[in-house]
């Protein structure tokens, strides 16, 4: 397990005054990484043996939002590896030890030059020690609408949308996604299925899919294939 303090800044916010979905993504994106370097399996290693982890999916379950200077524990740590697929938890923790943010994630191994799945090498094994997976409930990876959707005006990928490999960062799908989401609607979880990646120019067509408690959203190309579909559930009121 890999775990690091950090403190609530106003950067971080939403209009609500607490930490924003997007944050909490970015915390988390930012913990895996700190981790694989940590144990040598990093950036420069995945460069050197011609490997890129992709996100595939994410489920993220929200009990309760950070606020401004809440101080805060993220902590990450890999459940299972199949095939070439990496399964990996995610939390964070307040000050009193409680899990108040929990999430699974599922990451494709790819080797770059050959443009296909890879399987992970010995030392990514050897590297990597399995946990027991986090006490949660675990939705299925595939997210379905059962009516159409809405489509709204296409825009194009821009530089600020960008992650070191020249795709569209995985939380920035999710930054996209929220603009569609009514007013006042409170998150509770978040789901994540990405299908293909976006480069700089790409068009995006975006589809919104309101249920009453439930908003989706596919992020498609031109054709209607999607890149990512995002889903949001309403945050049930205690």
């Amino acid at each position: 397990m890999y775990t690091f303090q950090s403190q609530v800044r106003y950067s971080e916010l939403d209009s609500d005054m607490r930490l924003s979905i997007a944050s909490i993504v970015d915390y988390f994106q930012d913990c895996s990484t700190f981790h694989s370097e940590e144990l040598g399996v990093g950036i420069e290693y995945l460069e050197r043996v011609g490997m890129l982890w992709v996100m595939s999916y994410w489920q993220i379950v929200i009990d309760r939002y950070p606020k401004l200077c809440e101080k805060i524990t993220v902590g990450t740590f890999p459940y299972e590896f199949k095939g070439f697929l990496g399964y990996r938890n995610f939390f964070m923790e307040d000050e009193s030890g409680e899990k108040i943010v929990r999430a699974n994630s599922i990451w494709t191994l790819m080797d770059v030059r050959a443009g296909r799945p890879a399987r992970p090498t010995q030392e990514m094994v050897e590297a990597y020690r399995l946990e027991e997976k986090l006490d949660m409930d675990y939705e299925p990876r595939k997210i379905r609408f059962e009516q159409a959707g809405e489509r709204h005006p296409a825009f194009f990928v821009g530089k600020q949308h960008l992650d070191s490999n020249h795709h569209v960062n995985n939380g920035q799908y999710i930054h996209m996604a929220q603009d569609y989401l009514p007013e006042g609607f409170e998150i509770g979880q978040m789901r994540a299925e990405y299908k293909q990646s976006a480069l700089l120019n790409d068009c995006i067509v975006p589809e919104a899919f309101v249920e009453q408690d439930r908003v989706g959203v596919s992020l498609c190309d031109e054709a209607g294939e999607p890149y990512a579909v995002v889903e949001f559930r309403r945050k049930a009121r205690g």
